[in-house]
């Protein structure tokens, strides 16, 4: 492995342990197993409950392997809205939910804040069965407040609610009592390779898709009745990717032997100094104007010379993330998540006074 530290913001820099962990995997012969085994069964048994631990989960949520974040869109849609989803939006993979909804052929409307803005209106359709909304907005560093989503929650108590926690969890906590459905990818903050979404759902998505399901297709083998028949003997329907479930479980682990509060704590010390870094830095601005709404995750700042100050950190070994979409070339993104440290945050810290 190079020395290079990555702080892109997916896939990102690899857990510190997951070189222990798959070296331990291809000794066990992992990759191997029968995905009806024993053994397999008692590793899905095992990452569930480190995963249910580590994201504080309340009883009566259920925690589904896929593919990507990005067919969570999908299994979503397909079994849990009929006609009419709402989204809100303010990037580009808010965005990509509402336009998966519409691809799907549904009948789905949007609130649209600006790239970083934040939102006017939470006004919501009466007739939306779900609304979508993201705790943390990859693309532009925008993340929402706990106390909005409980609002949301308390004005459309009979919309089920969907809230993608990529690049969010486990960093930041996430009252999931106040959501009915969310999901990651793991490229992220836990630090694996890109190959392996995480569906989190409660008992009211299970109700609703076995109720749709008397009426519609939903889905075949990764339908949400289907992933429970199986999810509830630890089980998938299909041979899953066995070697990240593995890993996967292996280093929530090891967050939990960090302790969550530590490293949250640490989440929102790294944030602090790289945002007072871009404060003080005469060519750098914050993307994002609400100081509440500024991620501690994915820190974005503004520049006219992003190209130029990316070049100089890469050349010593610490890969910054440019710019998504429209903003690739006056957008830098800096990644912090649990396997990145507080020296090497104060590292990229320390080289930002040695650029004028």
């Amino acid at each position: 492995m190079s020395n290079n530290i990555y702080f892109t913001p997916g896939p990102s820099q690899l857990f510190y342990t997951f070189e222990e962990h798959l070296k331990k995997a291809l000794s066990l012969d992992i990759p191997s197993l029968s995905h009806r085994s024993s053994t397999f069964i008692k590793i899905v048994e095992e990452t569930n409950e480190a995963l249910k631990e580590l994201l504080q989960l309340p009883d009566g949520y259920d925690i589904y392997f896929l593919n990507s974040a990005n067919e969570a869109w999908d299994r979503i849609i397909q079994n849990l809205v009929s006609e009419r989803s709402h989204h809100f939006t303010n990037g580009s993979f808010s965005r990509k939910f509402y336009d998966f909804a519409i691809q799907h052929g549904k009948k789905s409307s949007i609130t649209e804040a600006s790239d970083g803005d934040s939102y006017t209106s939470w006004e919501v359709p009466a007739d939306t069965e779900l609304i979508g909304i993201t705790k943390n907005e990859t693309s532009v560093g925008y993340s929402l407040q706990e106390t909005e989503i409980a609002e949301l929650r308390l004005q459309n108590p009979n919309s089920l609610i969907a809230l993608d926690i990529v690049s969010a969890s486990p960093s930041v906590p996430v009252n999931f009592s106040n959501i009915d459905t969310a999901y990651f990818s793991v490229q992220k903050a836990f630090g694996l390779p890109s190959g392996l979404g995480v569906w989190i759902v409660n008992t009211k998505c299970h109700e609703l898709a076995q109720r749709k399901k008397l009426t519609t297709s939903i889905g075949s083998y990764r339908s949400l009745p289907n992933l429970k028949k199986f999810g509830d003997k630890n089980q998938t329907p299909e041979t899953p990717n066995m070697l990240f479930i593995y890993l996967l479980g292996k280093i929530a682990q090891d967050m939990l032997g960090v302790g969550i509060s530590k490293l949250r704590n640490d989440t929102a010390y790294k944030a602090a100094i790289l945002n007072q870094s871009i404060e003080d830095h005469p060519l750098l601005s914050h993307f994002v104007n609400s100081k509440q709404h500024r991620s501690k995750t994915t820190i974005v700042a503004k520049s006219g010379k992003s190209n130029e100050l990316i070049e100089f950190f890469n050349k010593k070994g610490l890969i910054l993330g440019k710019g998504y979409g429209n903003h690739k070339g006056d957008h830098i993104r800096i990644a912090n998540f649990p396997t990145h440290s507080k020296e090497s945050i104060e590292m990229i810290c320390d080289l930002f006074l040695q650029i004028k």
